[in-house]
């Protein structure tokens, strides 16, 4: 399993617009997610360690940013085939299994993770109430293993500076987790 680590945003450039089937029976694209004053895009999947370790974090800030204008969404861009773990069956039970409070939807193609630039998991672009990249940053000092609870809790300040200001906060600690699942051939 590779570590990576996600490079520094290009920030102010667009959300890229998706079409994904969600685990709930519905489709969400961008219009359908977005919030008054921000919107959170995170990759993420279901057997990378770095995920099982903020899993209840990222519900937690996610649930705390609605407040604020901020919504967000999942998006799984793994291929199954070699990680069964990551299967929309299994999305769907870990959605349930957490609580998930956003859209969980899965990118079969791998178009999206590869039209935002996603390189692992988890991977968070947050975006203004235009749609304009503010963040590319960690959630919070977590790696492997959760983190201790009095942590700064990065992208959540982020996202509430994105909410209120518009814009995100000059300097950004990168996200690390498992590479993308790419699809061979």
């Amino acid at each position: 399993m590779a570590s990576l680590e996600t490079p520094v945003g290009n920030f102010g450039w667009d959300a890229v617009d998706f079409d994904l089937p969600g685990v709930d029976g519905r489709r969400y694209n961008l219009a359908s997610v977005k919030g008054e004053r921000g919107l959170l895009v995170m990759f993420i999947c279901n057997h990378c360690p770095y995920v099982k370790a903020i899993r209840e974090r990222i519900v937690r800030d996610v649930n705390e940013l609605r407040p604020h204008g901020v919504a967000a969404v999942a998006i799984m861009s793994n291929d199954p085939a070699d990680y069964p773990e990551d299967s929309f069956d299994n999305m769907l039970r870990v959605a349930r299994e957490y609580g998930f409070s956003f859209p969980y939807v899965w990118d079969e193609t791998q178009e999206i993770a590869k039209a935002y630039g996603a390189v692992c998991t988890p991977d968070f672009f947050g975006f203004n109430s235009l749609l304009k990249l503010q963040y590319r940053g960690r959630l919070d000092a977590s790696r492997k293993e959760t983190a201790p609870t009095d942590v700064r809790r990065d992208l959540f300040e982020a996202m509430v500076e994105v909410a209120r200001t518009g814009q995100g906060p000059e300097d950004q600690i990168p996200s690390i987790g498992c590479s993308i699942k790419w699809r061979t051939g």
